[in-house]
């Protein structure tokens, strides 16, 4: 497996990524184009020969002091490999500002643990901030 910088070239396998880890609440396609594409995002895929297992973009934003996992998703396939970890770890290692938030569904215990494996605390709730009604748990990386 490698992690990569990804950009635009990436958006089929995107697409597929996005479509098998999150199903209803895959991002639309504007929504990928703008993740591949917004000057400021880090973006990294992790590859498994040609194809595209793993995505996470993280969003810094200065002027707040903090920056934003915007998505990390792993492919079913090859999940429980440390494939998220590393996609983690790696972007955390290009993001400059002290702290670092995420949502995750309050139902997502496994991605809820990886979280707090890497040191994230939960700081707030989301209540129905997906559009089934779920609520989002907030948490925070403090470095």
């Amino acid at each position: 497996m490698d992690i990569l910088p990804a950009s635009l070239r990436d958006l089929n396998g995107l697409r597929r990524l996005e479509h098998s880890c999150f199903l209803a609440d895959a991002w639309p396609l504007l929504d990928l184009i703008a993740v591949l594409t917004y000057p400021d995002v880090i973006r990294l895929k992790a590859m498994n020969g040609e194809k595209m297992i793993g995505f996470i973009a993280g969003d810094p934003r200065p002027s707040e002091g903090v920056a934003w996992i915007a998505t990390l998703g792993v492919s079913p396939e090859y999940r429980r490999q440390g494939i998220a970890s590393a996609l983690l770890r790696e972007c955390e290692s290009r993001i400059n500002q002290p702290r670092i938030r995420l949502c995750v569904r309050i139902s997502n215990q496994a991605a809820i643990r990886l979280y707090q494996g890497h040191g994230y605390l939960t700081i707030d709730n989301w209540q129905k901030y997906y559009d089934d009604g779920e609520s989002a748990i907030v948490m925070e990386k403090v470095r």
